[in-house]
């Protein structure tokens, strides 16, 4: 008997992979970001973690002693980070990739059940290609240093976002990027197969979709969708998803290069609960439902996988604990939380998939589910510090043609003494100049949209027009 298993065994990937992925957890962890200046402190959001959401792993984008101290002698397994500004010089650094982990890993472990050991993120999607070809190299020394320092039950990985993709559509045309191709992704794909890691894949719906909402079914997006599939013409394999095409498209595309059985790891995914006035969809109604309906597919026993991977677990992280309100970009950035900095719930969730749908209380309905029509302005946000606002106005008048002409002495904005107004003409004029160039409303946060036109009398302030 114990011949004809090995027999099997050697002659069924598919099945040793089975049994692999029967080890993993379908448990769904959670993101703690720290970009926030209200946040709860770290002994208070383990208790979160645990308690009110009810997540037994966390990924923390830094190895942050306070959090590794907190996670002592509790059971949720956790994610650490390599952060991304070490990765050249730990490529090249034996020394210094032992130091890290002698530093940030070893004083904890294994009292903090540190599992896995993210080397920087998202990195291939930065345009520093110096440090592309350096990630793999890193991702090896640290391996090493974890043995060196007897470290064996930590598996190291990288997350990459679907933009590491040339191709995703259909799901079977999914394929890498030639940049990255032969040069980064065969040698990760080698590493995490030689060492039965994971690939961590960062997996947004909500932005393939509000980028193409005609063509994209929002309730597709959300798991709601009743009557519209998506079959994809090269294999058969219909969708009911979006979420499950995007994973698919990366499984096929390491099948091409030759690895079509590393696992995926969901090392992000989610919905923004609220965002800017021209972000369609993101609301509490959109993120709860999505959220609520991932939960219950990652965790389901036994695992539904993909369709290309049908009863594989897909183990997960969802983004994010908190609403962060020091991530910069357009306002969904702030707006990915699970809890609000006070602790209480953005809408109620259960990590663990147990709580019944019935159970959850009643959501807003959603009032941005089509794109906004009409004007908006760009304009100082409450509460935004002075000393500060003066650099940003200095900033976005020296941007563009003309940005700040109609502010200037004896012209119709000028305003003796009126930093704020002054201002928020400036970041009007900048972002109507430049948001088709990837311009936002931001300014570190000194900045807000607003629907209600600021001009006043002569003064007309530009503005974008949706």
């Amino acid at each position: 008997m114990q011949m004809g298993l090995l027999h099997l065994l050697a002659f069924s990937p598919l099945l040793l992979l089975a049994l692999c992925s029967a080890e993993i957890s379908s448990k769904v962890g959670v993101n703690y970001g720290q970009l926030g200046n209200n946040l709860p402190s770290p002994t208070r959001s383990v208790r979160l973690i645990k308690h009110q959401l009810k997540a037994h792993r966390v990924k923390i984008y830094d190895a942050n002693p306070s959090i590794l101290r907190a996670l002592k002698h509790t059971d949720i397994q956790v994610s650490v980070m390599v952060p991304n500004e070490l990765i050249n010089a730990i490529a090249v650094n034996q020394t210094l990739a032992d130091s890290w982990v002698v530093s940030n890993v070893v004083p904890f472990y294994p009292a903090t059940q540190i599992r896995y050991l993210l080397v920087g993120n998202e990195i291939l999607s930065s345009a520093d290609n110096t440090t592309w070809f350096n990630l793999v190299p890193a991702m090896r020394k640290v391996k090493n240093a974890l043995k060196r320092h007897n470290v064996l039950k930590v598996k190291v990985g990288t997350p990459l976002a679907m933009d590491v993709l040339a191709s995703s559509y259909p799901p079977s045309n999914g394929s890498f990027r030639p940049d990255v191709s032969d040069r980064v992704m065969k040698p990760m794909l080698q590493f995490l197969n030689r060492t039965k890691s994971f690939f961590f894949l960062d997996v947004y719906p909500y932005f393939p979709w509000s980028s193409d909402p005609k063509n994209i079914d929002l309730d597709y997006a959300l798991f709601e969708s009743k009557n519209v599939t998506v079959t994809d013409p090269a294999t058969g394999l219909v969708y009911t998803n979006l979420f499950d095409q995007m994973v698919d498209a990366v499984i096929f595309a390491m099948k091409k290069l030759g690895y079509p059985n590393i696992r995926v790891w969901i090392a992000e995914t989610g919905w923004p609960n609220a965002g800017d006035y021209d972000q369609i969809g993101a609301n509490i109604y959109n993120a709860a439902t999505y959220n609520r309906n991932v939960i219950k597919k990652l965790s389901a026993r036994p695992a539904i996988g993909t369709p290309a991977r049908p009863g594989w677990v897909l183990p997960s992280f969802v983004f994010a604990l908190y609403n962060e309100n020091q991530k910069t970009g357009p306002g969904t950035e702030r707006h990915f939380g699970l809890l609000y900095p006070n602790g209480s719930f953005v809408y109620e969730i259960d990590l663990s998939g147990e709580t019944p749908e019935r159970e959850y209380g009643e959501l807003p309905v959603p009032m941005n589910n089509e794109p906004y029509k009409g004007k908006i302005w760009c304009v100082v946000a409450r509460g935004a510090n002075r000393s500060a606002l003066a650099s940003a106005l200095s900033y976005a008048c020296t941007q563009g043609n003309g940005t700040c002409g109609p502010i200037q002495l004896g012209k119709p904005c000028y305003r003796r003494g009126s930093l704020v107004r002054q201002a928020s003409y400036a970041f009007s004029s900048y972002w109507a100049q430049f948001r088709k160039a990837g311009g936002s409303c931001y300014f570190d946060g000194l900045a807000t949209q607003t629907i209600k036109d600021p001009s006043y009398g002569s003064c007309k302030f530009p503005a974008v027009t949706l």
